[in-house]
């Protein structure tokens, strides 16, 4: 009897270390046994002690993929959260985290983060969830191991070494300190040396803004004082006064930005279908709709020539200056807008935006002639 009784001892630690060990998740009656004789299984919501006074970390921001975000729970799921098909326990999991430890939401288990930490899974009734809007930044799913992620992984807090991760028993965590993915599974925690991770596919895309409506009514514009765009001269060594026709000329870059609050990736093609403000000094007034390409991320530039001719009367021995003055005016609009992409696999997304326009025009423009000034020992007249 004693030899039977260490014999079954000896298989049930067996088993544990083969199930914590990258093994199934314990689904038959004896592993259930196991676990309930060996570990004292969490019940309900619990988090672990040493995060009872553990402050909350800042909002943790994608960079410019600004439409994946982590939302707090507040009592319904997000129609943006994103999530999986969980083919082994047929149903749909998503992707939450308490703090910084990634785990499973799912609706059939109640109002629950359900995480790994510690070996052991826990539950947490305050949580985050992990969206997406409008489905519009390209994430995917990508295969690793032994604690490596691939480049643009999708962490759960800013500078914390955690990633979402699955495997096909379900959704949990990449930790690449501990070289595993760890899977929370009724009341356990299990580890896993090959997985797949969450990253954000940064490869070339189109892109393209239109149904562009601007704020007439929160137009801000400003004018600058008026300055020196270019000079020019005429010196009269003459002893009797000339008349000299001076004609000055410039050709200006002004530029015009529709701000998306994203940054647009360098060396892709960008447009606009939208009309294009007219700023001028007594206001701003509207083009018919353009499609027009940027020359850079949503910045168009310009190049504005002016040129303005003045008739001068110098006289002899005598030396005169003639200016071009013109006056910078911006205008700062706000605007919403529909933003599309378009990614490598053919596959186009679209989502709302609002931004602001800021446009830079020169106006104004005139010859301004300085008094004229006495040529320096110039030769006397007789």
């Amino acid at each position: 009897m004693k030899l039977s009784v260490l014999v079954v001892i000896s298989l049930l630690h067996l088993g544990l270390c083969c199930a914590q060990d990258a093994g199934s998740p314990p689904g038959s009656l004896q592993d259930i046994l196991r676990k309930s004789s060996l570990r004292q299984k969490v019940q309900g919501p619990l988090n672990p002690p040493e995060f009872k006074d553990q402050q909350k970390p800042a909002p943790f921001m994608f960079g410019d993929n600004v439409n994946l975000q982590w939302l707090g729970w507040n009592g319904s799921l997000p129609t943006a959260a994103v999530g999986i098909y969980n083919g082994y326990t047929k149903r749909t999991d998503y992707i939450c985290k308490y703090i910084c430890e990634a785990g499973f939401y799912t609706p059939s288990k109640g109002p629950y983060c359900q995480y790994p930490y510690g070996e052991r899974e826990y539950y947490a009734p305050e949580f985050e969830i992990l969206t997406n809007r409008d489905n519009f930044e390209f994430v995917e799913w990508k295969e690793d191991s032994h604690g490596s992620v691939p480049e643009h992984s999708v962490r759960t807090c800013s500078g914390v070494g955690i990633y979402a991760g699955k495997n096909k028993y379900g959704l949990g965590k990449v930790v690449p300190q501990f070289k595993a993915f760890f899977l929370p599974w009724e009341g356990d925690e299990y580890w896993y040396k090959s997985y797949q991770v969450l990253a954000i596919n940064r490869d070339a895309y189109t892109q393209h803004i239109s149904h562009v409506k601007y704020g007439i009514d929160e137009v801000e514009m400003f004018h600058y004082p008026p300055e020196t765009m270019r000079l020019s001269g005429v010196t009269n060594n003459e002893c009797q006064t000339v008349v000299k026709t001076v004609t000055i000329s410039k050709t200006s870059e002004v530029e015009s930005t529709w701000n998306i609050g994203r940054t647009t990736m360098l060396g892709i093609t960008a447009g606009i279908t939208a009309k294009i403000p007219l700023i001028g000094s007594a206001g701003v007034e509207f083009s018919g709709e353009k499609t027009l390409q940027f020359n850079r991320g949503t910045t168009m530039v310009e190049a504005l020539s002016h040129s303005v001719s003045v008739e001068l009367k110098v006289p002899p021995n005598h030396s005169c200056t003639v200016r071009m003055e013109g006056r910078k005016i911006t205008a700062d609009i706000p605007f919403t807008a529909r933003l599309s992409r378009t990614y490598r696999n053919g596959e186009t997304q679209w989502t709302s935006i609002s931004g602001v326009y800021d446009g830079i025009q020169i106006g104004e423009i005139r010859a301004v002639v300085d008094r004229c000034e006495p040529v320096v020992d110039a030769k006397p007249c007789p």
